[in-house]
């Protein structure tokens, strides 16, 4: 019997049931995927709450795993019954034992990188790949504030960023997630509950400030990001933790000639010769130990609304697995 977890509407963790759930036979274009680690990522909050309007319930959450291939549809090319692979996807579907999925979305893993490794990587790992090289590529020598620096993305943004040169500045909340961020790269480590991030970013870098902030927090954090920034610095915002950026005007960049941009990991791996691309980036820095692949927590599937609750209550570090 195959099991899924169910959003049955729109609201908390108790919107969550893990139930059994129909499985599919794969069409042209298809395969059946047995999943054997699945990935937990603030976007499955917001596409609990209804913030982003991803899911329609009842629905299937999640969009990242890996796992191995147990049928094929007509049509599939280039896989195999018994291969390894791992997907991120959108809007859902990735919470279940068993699915039936496209084809196009599976990326083969190498040895290098384990099943857990895959699942807790794939969407962060892609995000901190386009983050770094593609939304705002860094140089050897720049200065970089990375908030929520022990989270599963700054995790790897401090590591990848230091491989490159950067000088690397991060926030966290609490002695152990500072620790955790500078052990995994972070140069300096700012304690955002005991600390004014702005005065200190401005204190580590005389007074000028860092080229770019990486910011997937949001609203708490969106003026001090802007007061961090050095003259014509660059505000990458790629996610909300905290809620939605308040309404500003461009005069507000204008104090500094700033910019601000705010992409999304769908748009760059829509297409999936780049996909590809990325996703070699990201399998060579795991493998050549540029990047640690930190699993902090691991949930059983049916303990998936539990997750939910520790990830917005700020009770995680690194990432989250759920094991079927």
């Amino acid at each position: 019997m195959n099991h899924a977890v169910v959003l049955t509407a729109h609201g908390g963790p108790e919107c969550l049931t893990y139930r059994p759930y129909p499985l599919a036979t794969p069409g042209p274009g298809e395969v059946l995927l047995r999943q054997t680690a699945i990935g937990l990522n603030y976007i499955d909050v917001y596409a609990r709450t209804g913030l982003y309007p991803l899911l329609v319930p009842p629905a299937v959450p999640g969009m990242e795993a890996a796992g191995v291939v147990e049928g094929l549809g007509p049509e599939v090319t280039g896989l195999a019954v018994g291969d390894r692979v791992a997907y991120v996807a959108g809007p859902g579907g990735a919470c279940c034992e068993r699915r039936v999925i496209a084809a196009r979305h599976l990326v083969r893993l190498p040895e290098t990188v384990s099943d857990e490794q895959a699942a807790a990587v794939m969407l962060k790992g892609l995000t901190a790949e386009f983050l770094l090289f593609r939304a705002r590529p860094v140089k050897a020598g720049d200065t970089v504030l990375v908030h929520a620096a022990a989270g599963g993305v700054g995790l790897l943004l401090c590591q990848w960023a230091n491989a490159l040169g950067c000088t690397v500045i991060g926030t966290a909340g609490g002695s152990d997630k500072c620790a955790l961020a500078r052990r995994h790269g972070a140069h300096h480590v700012i304690d955002y509950r005991e600390q004014d991030v702005a005065a200190e970013v401005l204190r580590l870098t005389g007074g000028a400030g860092v080229a770019v902030v990486y910011d997937g927090v949001g609203r708490d954090t969106f003026d001090t990001s802007i007061r961090s920034l050095a003259v014509f610095g660059h505000l990458v915002s790629f996610g909300q933790s905290s809620g939605p950026v308040a309404p500003f005007t461009t005069a507000l960049l204008g104090t500094k000639s700033l910019t601000v941009t705010r992409p999304s990991l769908f748009h760059y791996i829509a297409d999936t010769t780049r996909r590809d691309d990325m996703a070699r980036r990201l399998f060579a820095a795991i493998a050549d130990g540029t990047l640690q692949v930190a699993v902090g927590q691991r949930y059983t599937l049916a303990d998936c609304a539990e997750a939910h609750r520790a990830l917005e209550a700020r009770r995680t570090t690194g990432a989250t697995v759920l094991i079927p």
